[in-house]
Formats: C-alpha cells, sequence, structure tokens
C-alpha cells in the first residue's frame, strides 16, 4: 500500500485529468480512506477554479509600444553581442593558431615549453567546445531556462 508521501504529488495530475486509468483508482481507493489526502485534493480544486477565474487586464497601446520597442533593443543588443563574440573568437583562435606556430617553428624554444603551448590551447579549445556544447543542449531541453534568466 502506497502512502500519502506517494500519492500527494500525484493529486495535482489527478485534478488535471493527466493521471494513467490505473494510478486514478488507486488514488481514489487511497482517497477514499485518508482524510488528509481528500483535503489535499479539495485545496487543489480550490485553487484551480480560483485561477480559471482569475482575468488579465489588457495591455494599454503604450505598454505595447514600450513593449516592443524594448524587444527591438534587447533584438539589436544580442545579435551585437553575438557578432561581437564570434569575431573575438575568430580572432583568438586565429592568434592562438599563429602562436603555436611560432613557437613550434621556433628552434631556440626547448621542446617542454613547445608541449605546455600546444596542451595550453588544445585544453582552451576543449573547454571552449564543452562549455558551449553544454549551453546549447541546455537551451534546447530546459524549456524554462530563458524565463528564469530574465
Amino acid at each position: 500500500m502506497m502512502s500519502c508521501e506517494q500519492f500527494e504529488p500525484l493529486i495535482s495530475a489527478y485534478v488535471d485529468g493527466e493521471l494513467p486509468a490505473e494510478q486514478s483508482r488507486q488514488l481514489e481507493e487511497h482517497l477514499a480512506a485518508c482524510e488528509r489526502c481528500t483535503r489535499e485534493l479539495a485545496e487543489v480544486r480550490a485553487l484551480k477554479e480560483q485561477l480559471a477565474m482569475m482575468k488579465f487586464k489588457e495591455p494599454t497601446d503604450a505598454e505595447l509600444r514600450r513593449y516592443w520597442s524594448s524587444i527591438y533593443n534587447r533584438l539589436e543588443r544580442g545579435l551585437g553581442w553575438m557578432l561581437f563574440s564570434a569575431g573575438a573568437i575568430i580572432l583568438l583562435c586565429f592568434g592562438g593558431f599563429k602562436l603555436v606556430e611560432e613557437i613550434i617553428r621556433d628552434e631556440k624554444v626547448a621542446l617542454a615549453v613547445k608541449v605546455g603551448v600546444v596542451a595550453l590551447v588544445f585544453g582552451v579549445v576543449v573547454l571552449f567546445v564543452s562549455v558551449l556544447r553544454e549551453r546549447l543542449t541546455v537551451r534546447r531541453k530546459d524549456r524554462y531556462s530563458r524565463e528564469i534568466e530574465r
């Protein structure tokens, strides 16, 4: 037999009609014998009814104009930062490549320094790719990430 702690997370899905038939049946059996979960169910239903009755105020024309102008400003700044970042990355990669190339070709530089510089440059590239891949993966999978950042 499942405990109240195991049924409580299912109550919201039950109210929304999202539980599979078997889980709904199990929850209904539990509700018949559990006053605590029955109260929780009543509270969730009351909250859902209150939320359904809420009306949102329509924005005025001035508010809409201000909103859209700020959207365009954010898009412009976002595009500017993306172009700046891309240019900086390209120049840094090119500079790193040229630095490694010069150090490797220089016969006066010790082998240990050459290996160290190559390892450093490759390490930075691996870290950059890793962080970029992680950020892109999180952005695709987490549909709320943009809302949390604001």
